[in-house]
């Protein structure tokens, strides 16, 4: 854990690592508290039209000890893998705390996966068992012929169809399990990549995983846990930054966590949400924040009691930060990481780190710089991959049965994140955005995220999606893909209009040469736009 410090060099400086040989998730997200503070709530689900629900440290501790003896009565051992699709419940944090505690490997999915996306992921994996609701087993009930390994289907929905109810067998079970002893390093838990350079790959990480991702949370969250704090995120806990950024460092610290349930996000619920459930400290990925913006008068209409909001996933932008602090009263703590590696960069207005459109600075523990392509730390402005260096307790123990993926993920001890990025004179790293999603344009180098931040600032734009489109002279223009406002008309003015808007805010070089107008931007279940739709639209158009 951080110690609060007066700048964020003495922080850095001071903070060295205490991990301990033999940790579990399990035990230190929910028994740890259960035998302090058996009372203590450790989750609240969200209901818009009645009281919230709450679940105790001693009810998810004698819940998830059930569960653990049903999943071992299914034939599930150390080190098998249990899959969960499930939306934000508390049965989702029941199962996650029963697989750690059992010594095996939770693999959480989203539901919004399609059929083939799941069967890719479950045979990868090799998944033993699976923990879902009514939706999910429908999806996977057809598949289970093609997936030998699974043997055992749970549904919180209540035993159909093959699937044995959730709530049948935490009752039929003991409530007392010793949980297994392992080590930090041992396998806790699969999660896939979002599959951007090729097939996803299952990035396996330990124990340590969590304790790994505290002081970077600690971060952005100025100081976590303070008095009154309450943890809410809209991201799906099937994505390491719902689960690790929000989800088990909340129940780690005792800090309650808010569930509910949306399909897609949607601006005026999340913010009903944080007023009704007295939310203090959110995650809210940049995509979300630029569809909060087209909310008016937030600070009149509701009664929010935010203490600290972080946000990461892709480049929040300064356009949106300055919304931020006009309309909501704080400042954006920015971070960054990704699946394998999360949480090593971030800011905190506390300790004056703070800056639009950078994301942040190194989080006390972690070694992060940008480097060249032959491993060596780039020069103050100079552009080149953001890589973390190993070891490092949030860092993954490898790709799921992949050793060739694996070493390229290094030069050297570095391990490179495929992110493009800078260092400015201060500390600063910027995000320029994925090696696939970098524009080139007549010699300079251009991220899509900041423009997509500044188009969004336009009254009349919703959302956008920039990317490059090859062009003869200049390699490649910006293109940008534009979802207006309901109730605004589609006109060439317009366009032109939008353009200006982005040569005037950010520089001659980076606005749209192009701009279509589309009925909506496709997004990933974690809510990054899907770019390369549009980039292999854009190329079809040019060639």
């Amino acid at each position: 854990m951080l110690k609060q410090q007066e700048s964020y060099d003495a922080l850095y400086e001071t903070f060295r690592w205490d991990v301990p040989e033999r940790f579990n998730i399990g035990v230190a997200v929910c028994d740890r508290w259960a035998s302090r503070e058996p009372d203590r709530i450790a989750l609240y689900h969200y209901d818009p039209g009645s009281a919230p629900q709450t679940l105790t440290y001693q009810e998810l501790a004698a819940r998830s000890n059930a569960l653990a003896n049903a999943l071992r009565a299914c034939g599930v051992a150390r080190g098998d893998r249990v899959a969960l699709l499930l939306p934000q419940c508390f049965e989702t944090v029941i199962a996650h705390v029963a697989i750690y505690k059992l010594g095996a490997i939770a693999v959480p999915l989203a539901l919004l996966f399609g059929v083939e996306a799941l069967e890719y992921r479950l045979e990868t994996a090799g998944v033993k068992a699976l923990v879902t609701n009514e939706a999910g087993h429908e999806k996977v009930r057809g598949l289970r012929a093609r997936l030998p390994s699974l043997q055992c289907v749970i549904s919180v929905d209540g035993a159909t169809g093959g699937a044995l109810g959730f709530d049948e067998l935490v009752a039929r079970h003991a409530s007392i399990f010793e949980a297994e002893d392992t080590a930090s390093d041992d396998p806790a838990m699969m999660i896939f990549t979002s599959g951007t350079t090729g097939p996803p790959k299952g990035a396996l990480h330990g124990h340590r995983v969590l304790l790994g991702h505290l002081p970077g949370v600690q971060m952005a969250h100025e100081f976590l846990p303070q008095p009154d704090d309450r943890l809410w995120t809209p991201a799906d806990w099937a994505w390491a930054g719902g689960l690790l950024n929000v989800l088990l460092p909340g129940l780690y610290f005792g800090v309650p966590v808010v569930s509910g349930r949306f399909e897609r996000f949607d601006p005026e619920m999340a913010l009903a949400l944080m007023e009704k459930m007295a939310v203090r400290n959110a995650f809210i990925p940049p995509t979300a924040l630029r569809m909060l913006k087209a909310v008016r008068g937030i600070r009149s209409r509701y009664k929010l009691q935010l203490r600290t909001v972080g946000s990461g996933g892709e480049a929040l932008g300064r356009e949106t930060y300055d919304w931020a602090k006009a309309e909501l009263g704080l400042t954006i703590n920015e971070f960054y990481g990704q699946t394998e590696c999360n949480l090593v960069l971030s800011s905190c207005a506390e300790l004056g780190v703070s800056r639009g459109g950078a994301i942040g600075k190194p989080v006390p523990g972690h070694q992060v710089a940008v480097i060249d392509g032959e491993g060596r730390p780039v020069g103050v402005g100079e552009a080149g991959q953001i890589a973390v260096r190993r070891p490092d307790p949030v860092m993954f123990l490898e790709y799921w049965q992949n050793p060739e993926a694996t070493a390229k993920k290094f030069i050297g001890d570095w391990m490179v994140t495929g992110d493009q990025g800078g260092l400015d004179p201060d500390g600063y790293i910027h995000f320029f955005g994925r090696d696939d999603d970098v524009i080139t344009s007549a010699g300079y180098r251009i991220g899509p995220g900041e423009i997509e931040d500044c188009l969004t600032g336009h009254p009349d734009v919703a959302l956008a999606a920039v990317v490059g489109k090859p062009d003869p002279l200049r390699t490649e223009i910006v293109k940008a893909y534009v979802v207006l406002k309901p109730g605004v008309e589609r006109h060439e003015e317009l366009a032109g209009d939008i353009s200006l808007w982005v040569r005037e805010r950010l520089s001659a070089h980076e606005y749209p040469r192009e701009v279509e107008f589309v009925d909506s931007i496709p997004l990933t279940t974690t809510g990054k736009v899907i770019r390369r739709i549009f980039r292999d639209r854009a190329r079809a158009e040019a060639s």
